[in-house]
């Protein structure tokens, strides 16, 4: 339903003339996230921009919502891959920018209460002004608290830490018909009733509206230092990942990553990938009390990753060469980024991980494409897939959706799943429909249907109501 007149003027009654905006200028950095754009979304143009400054504005704005029939598209600060924040028909773009306030540090508790629209460099800089140490990084830290519950990020940290959902004690919701829930809290146990809470937690904002986030918190740890590993093979890297796991070995993060993309990203930011030797990686970061207790750990790492080929093993101790490490592994994605078709991020078993990479390379030749840079997080199985256009060593963009189908096959047969930290927005929407067991897809609809009946919360995005 677009948006009439008498519509905007109820919405300013609520958070204020200056809160919404209807200039089609301002309005064009709300119908785009970071989605390449060979596979954005088409954002529809007909919006309003909306943005609250408290839960009781949420709600008002909810219940107007659903009594006129209008789409509502909640946002964050828009670093998704997928189009989950792309307005996709005309309606409310929702920006929770505004609530942006750390609500309370609980030293006591280890736990931290934020609004949603706290960024994730915010989190952090209160986390530590605190003492204290909050484990997961999902990565850009311009990404918001409540983005990243709603899709339950990842990152690098996962191979120890876990996603997101291991972290969240409490919810503040704001449900589609304007009512709010106060779920969870600071407890560490609570089995009153179905979860309702962890429902909200990757529901990619299509059951509620997140307004308010209790984190857990954990101690400062006192130390890291960082390996990179070389290998002239990808499979003799990929395949001493879940040997270190096996072994017993936790490390902070533990990411595969091929020269020529490592050396694009140092080339990027003005540094220069300094292992010599190799074609592919494992970046390992292991934190502890000491140095001194972590050497025997990286000695055992060399000596298990040798066992499996490896060729030299890089330790990195000084703070700054581990900053420059973890800055060419996080800019590989923006060193392609002008030449991506799309980024994937399966997810398989991590003793599969080096059967779907090489999988993965012959149905890249079978395709004709001569550059297809795959990255990511060996430690939990998740590896992203960066297909390039056809300039840049790729594929036609007309044959991209025939590529991601054959490779979601691959993945599925190794029992993974389509994808792993990006969620399913818009993009990934057929292919999840596709490769999800019907009866599973039903309940999801179920559940939808419970919590949004009339399909107004960012209707065609997950699981769809009306198609």
């Amino acid at each position: 339903m677009a948006v009439k007149p008498e519509h905007v003027e109820k919405l300013k009654a609520i958070v204020g003339d200056a809160n919404v905006i209807t200039d089609p200028e301002a309005i064009e950095d709300y119908l785009r996230d970071e989605t390449a754009p060979a596979v954005m979304p088409k954002a529809a143009r007909e919006v309003v921009v909306v943005k609250p400054g408290s839960t009781e504005e949420v709600a008002a704005i909810m219940k107007f919502a659903n009594e006129a029939r209008i789409p509502v598209f909640p946002r964050g600060s828009g670093t998704g891959l997928v189009g989950g924040a792309v307005p996709t028909r005309s309606g409310i773009v929702l920006s929770l920018e505004r609530m942006n306030e750390v609500v309370e540090v609980d030293r006591e508790n280890m736990a931290i209460t934020v609004e949603a629209g706290v960024t994730l460099a915010q989190l952090i800089r209160a986390v530590e002004e605190a003492g204290l140490f909050f484990p997961p990084h999902p990565g850009d830290e311009s990404a918001t608290v409540g983005g990243m519950v709603a899709c339950n990020a990842g990152g690098a940290r996962a191979v120890k830490y876990g996603v997101i959902r291991s972290y969240v004690m409490g919810l503040e919701v704001v449900l589609p018909t304007g009512e709010v829930l106060q779920l969870g809290g600071k407890l560490i146990k609570n089995v009153a009733g179905y979860d309702l809470m962890h429902l909200f937690i990757g529901s990619e904002g299509t059951l509620g509206i997140i307004t308010k986030v209790t984190l857990r918190l954990y101690p400062r740890p006192g130390v890291t230092i960082s390996l990179v590993i070389a290998f002239d093979s990808p499979h003799d890297a990929l395949r001493t990942a879940p040997k270190l796991l096996q072994a017993g070995i936790r490390p902070l993060a533990m990411e595969y990553m091929e020269r020529d993309v490592a050396e694009r990203s140092a080339e990027l930011q003005g540094l220069k990938w300094r292992i010599e030797e190799g074609c592919c990686y494992l970046y390992i970061i292991l934190e502890g009390s000491s140095v001194e207790e972590l050497l025997p750990v990286a000695e055992k790492i060399d000596q298990i990753a040798r066992e499996h080929n490896a060729l030299e093993t890089f330790t990195a101790i000084d703070k700054k060469d581990q900053e420059e490490l973890l800055a060419i592994r996080s800019q590989i994605y923006s060193a392609l980024k002008r030449h991506t078709l799309d980024i994937l991020d399966i997810a398989v078993p991590p003793a599969k991980i080096a059967d779907f990479v090489e999988e993965a390379r012959k149905l890249a030749q079978e395709f004709g494409m001569t550059f297809l840079p795959i990255y990511g997080h060996a430690g939990d199985g998740n590896l992203h897939s960066q297909i390039l256009a056809k300039e840049a060593g790729g594929i036609e963009v007309e044959r991209l959706e025939e590529f991601e189908d054959r490779l979601y096959e691959v993945a599925v047969r190794m029992v993974g799943t389509i994808t792993a930290e990006h969620g399913v927005g818009s993009v990934r929407l057929k292919h999840f429909l596709r490769f999800t067991d019907k009866k599973v897809l039903e309940l999801m609809k179920g559940i939808k249907k419970v919590f949004d009946p009339n399909n107004i919360l960012n209707p065609g995005k997950v699981i769809p109501l009306d198609g």
